[in-house]
């Protein structure tokens, strides 16, 4: 306890202390709703239903008024549905969840079952409450398991899996005895009471389960629809994050991207890596482990040069070519087979650096991901163009009320307080914790430490003692997995390489002499019940072959021990040769070491390694947090660019397309009359390039006139003020010309059709723009760097010259638009046109005339016209 807390008190306590009024009314309800029958508990969530509706504007504080008896109803839809009775540490837990904080619960302490408070009371309102797991396992189990709750409450439960959705169907009193299911978190009665719906469906009930990555990415998805009725989420209400540090620190450095294939041939990568193979550490590149960074250095760069026979790369080859050759150094130098990535059916396939677990169809960007299968020998996927991307921290920051729930958060509450607002409160414990966790040992090398796990293991084995072991690697894994089967101890494997098998693993770990050895996904969302007798020969022991670089995932690994008051014990084994020792730690504890004399495989017990070890992960957790918090602060930039165009793309797919159209040519024609009409004088007007760029709109009927019209106009522009006038009656004049083509548009192709077409083509361009305007945005932020060499903030540089890119894009929108519109051409075919709901007019699609106009924006992206670049 710190010296503050002595004088003032502990504030977890006291905010714990304030929740305990609540907590009595809540037991006060039990009695009186044990005698209600299924049909009057739903007549009263029907009731409280209602109330939230007609509050208005007070909804929060009616919320509060029927808080305890919601919660009192779901403790009593538990205990029939499941047989399971809610602790008042749940309660404490479902509270702090409630108002928008993080339960810190042990494991075993029944998180699932918290969270189940304060989603039916929340999804009272009728807005819809995301619950987000870490896995499509977990997210299906609990919809079902925990899904029979709030279908006994009368409420609908959705579950989104990958590329398919699912929703609970009818539960009640009737086949309560046929589902009673034992207090265990295992749940393993999935899958016969969810039944195949739309993605539209699922987010349309109640409560929806899934993945951070579904969720995410449909959001995106729901931003690249063509017509309003395809989007399928409804707005984000209130999340509860389970595993909430696993998904919204450790998966916050890798971004959401929808990406598309580019056309470009993947022989280079193939050269690149040839080429970097050639290199060699410390005189042509250099690697610094502490940042995960690897450089080439001048004379790498010239070696380069005369072997590609180039002068200077940077201007012969060109920028994309020099980061193409460090994204392959980086590739061979900090990139591990079988720790940072598998190959698997001729695959690069991802692994989880916290969880263990592969990630297919995640892909390294800008580059990495082609440069590790050049390296492996696999075939090359072509690189991506990004069509849409978000962070997790932004996604979740939507929310207008979020939550989380972790055995392991306290480590990080900065982290959380300052990028989502978010307070951590730690709930105790149902149970005294009664695991013993024994002092780290540390050994000299790795294969004495190996050695001294295997006899420890063997020696716990012999007693029958369950053993789970973690590992930080695939590699490491299958190593111990090796010397364990030359010793004879039958075991279990638990890593990236079969996780199919993880819920039968798990469910085993905790059987008399079970040995199990896990990477860091240790089953993490089930718990290890211990088989019968286990608990008198001291329960589950947990044994940590090296510690992680954030302290937290060494707790999760305890943390599967001793949960629920069960007898259990942890301990890690360390070695000098580990890598967060190795790069991180004190060079006092080597030189100890040394001095002693001992063997390899002799454990040492130091209070100066133990600090060297804590103060090395608080490094590098600090060092992770940086990196996260760097990430954001870009991602904020674009995030108000992406907020805005999907505004302008709802708009187009909900607003009125003609008056959209009709404000984009008028403030065209405003700058284009200020930009040929500067002076006051008569023959100041270029009326010659004013009518160019009309016609090149496919506006000008009669030409003659146009002009004629514009010169009686001009010929009014005498002073100051009468100029003014002058340009807003000619920008009156054009318009009047806009109206006429679109009336005649409207009378050959009809009102839907002429709508279907002026949407089409406003997202076809705000799509495309976009797009663009993403990699445009990505080469900035790698650019930007450099600015550092001149003593400039890189971040400050990049939201300057970010807002001129963005200006540059809402402009390049609406001139693509007034451009296009009036030259596309509507046919009959068999396609219906995009945008286009089922009307009569259904089987038209768009052809666009492949032309670019003299006075049009060059297709190069210059923002020279067409006539003053490529068409010169």
């Amino acid at each position: 306890m710190s010296f503050l807390s002595k004088i003032f008190g502990d504030p977890n306590n006291k905010e714990i202390e304030k929740l305990s009024d609540q907590i009595q009314r809540i037991n006060q309800l039990e009695r009186e709703l044990e005698s209600y029958d299924q049909a009057k508990l739903r007549q009263q969530t029907t009731a409280l239903k209602n109330k939230l509706k007609d509050s208005g504007t007070s909804k929060k504080t009616v919320m509060l008024e029927i808080l305890s008896l919601a919660f009192a109803m779901v403790r009593e839809a538990s205990k029939r549905a499941l047989g399971q009775r809610h602790f008042d540490v749940q309660l404490i837990g479902g509270l702090t969840l409630h108002q928008g904080k993080i339960a810190e619960m042990k494991t075993g302490e029944g998180k699932t079952l918290a969270a189940t408070l304060p989603a039916f009371l929340n999804a009272l309102t009728g807005e819809g409450v995301h619950i987000v797991t870490i896995n499509d396992y977990l997210a299906r189990r609990d919809a079902e398991w925990m899904g029979r709750i709030y279908n006994y409450l009368g409420l609908t439960v959705g579950c989104l899996q990958h590329e398919s959705a699912f929703k609970f169907s009818s539960f009640s009193d009737s086949n309560l005895n046929r589902t009673k299911i034992e207090q265990t978190e295992m749940g393993d009665q999935t899958g016969s009471e969810l039944a195949p719906c739309s993605r539209r469906e699922a987010y349309g009930c109640d409560i929806t389960y899934g993945t951070n990555n579904e969720f995410g990415f449909d959001y995106l998805r729901d931003n690249m629809v063509p017509r309003i009725d395809l989007k399928v989420q409804r707005g984000h209400f209130f999340a509860i994050v389970d595993e909430v540090d696993s998904i919204l620190i450790d998966e916050a450095r890798t971004p959401l991207i929808i990406s598309a294939p580019d056309t470009e041939s993947t022989d280079k990568y193939y050269q690149f890596a040839k080429l970097i193979n050639q290199l060699t550490e410390n005189e042509d590149f250099n690697i610094d482990e502490k940042l995960k960074t690897s450089t080439l250095t001048e004379a790498g760069i010239a070696k380069l040069e005369k072997i590609l026979g180039l002068k200077n790369i940077y201007e012969e080859a060109g920028l994309e070519t020099v980061h193409h050759l460090e994204q392959a150094l980086r590739a061979k130098t900090l990139f591990k087979l079988d720790r940072d990535y598998v190959v698997k059916s001729e695959q690069v396939i991802i692994v989880d650096e916290f969880t263990g677990r592969l990630m297919p169809g995640r892909r390294f960007s800008e580059g990495l991901h082609q440069a590790l299968e050049a390296k492996e020998g696999v075939e090359v996927q072509r690189e991506s163009k990004t069509l849409a991307t978000i962070t997790l921290q932004n996604y979740f920051r939507m929310y207008k009320k979020l939550a989380g729930m972790t055995g392991t958060a306290a480590t990080e509450a900065e982290e959380f307080s300052k990028i989502y607002n978010l307070d951590v409160i730690t709930v105790p414990t149902n149970k005294p914790m009664i695991r013993r966790d024994l002092n780290d040992v540390i050994f000299k090398t790795g294969t004495g430490k190996f050695k001294a796990a295997v006899r420890e293991i063997k020696k716990r084995y012999q007693t029958g003692q369950p053993i789970l072991v973690g590992t930080i690697s695939v590699e490491k894994s299958e190593l111990l997995s090796e010397f364990l089967r030359r010793e004879g101890v039958k075991h279990e494997v638990l890593n990236a390489k079969n996780h199919e098998r993880e819920a039968k693993i798990i469910a085993q770990a905790g059987q008399r002499a079970a040995v199990t050895i896990a990477t860091n996904m240790a089953g993490r969302g089930t718990d290890i019940v211990l088989g019968e007798g286990v608990a008198k020969i001291g329960g589950l022991h947990v044994l940590g072959t090296e510690r992680h670089e954030a302290r937290r995932i060494d707790n999760q690994l305890r943390g599967r021990s001793g949960r629920q008051g069960d007898q259990g014990s942890s301990q890690f084994f360390v070695s000098l040769e580990d890598d967060l020792m190795r790069i991180f730690g004190s060079g006092r504890t080597k030189a100890i070491m040394d001095r002693l004399g001992l063997p390899d495989d002799q454990p040492i017990e130091h209070k100066i390694i133990s600090r060297s070890l804590e103060a090395a992960q608080k490094k590098v957790e600090g060092n992770n947090f940086d990196i996260r918090k760097h990430l954001v602060e870009y991602d904020d930039v674009l995030n108000k660019h992406r907020e805005i165009i999907y505004q302008k793309r709802d708009k187009v797919l909900t607003g009125d397309s003609r008056k959209q159209l009709m404000t984009m040519f008028a403030k065209e024609f405003e700058e284009l009359m200020v930009e040929h009409t500067m002076g006051d004088k008569e023959n100041n007007w270029n009326i010659k390039e004013i009518i160019e760029t009309t016609k090149a709109m496919g506006l000008v009927a009669d030409e003659a006139n146009l002009k004629d019209k514009l010169e009686k106009i001009a010929a009014t522009a005498k002073g100051q003020i009468t100029s003014v006038q002058a340009r807003t009656q000619a920008v009156k004049y054009l318009m009047s010309e806009v109206v006429l083509v679109y009336k005649k548009r409207l009378s050959e192709y009809g009102q839907a059709v002429l709508d279907s077409l002026v949407k089409a083509i406003l997202l076809r361009s705000i799509d495309l723009q976009w797009m663009q305007h993403l990699n445009t945005m990505e080469f900035l932020r790698q650019s930007v760097r450099m600015q550092a060499y001149a003593q400039k903030d890189p971040l400050v540089e990049y939201k300057k010259q970010s807002f001129d890119s963005f200006q540059s894009l809402l402009r390049s929108i609406e001139r693509e638009v007034v451009n296009t519109i009036f030259k596309v051409q509507v046919a009959v075919g068999n396609q219906p046109l995009p945008n286009q709901a089922g009307n009569s007019a259904g089987n038209n699609q768009i052809k666009k005339r492949i032309k670019t106009g003299r006075n049009e924006p060059c297709p190069c992206g210059s923002d020279k016209k067409y006539k003053k670049c490529h068409g010169k």
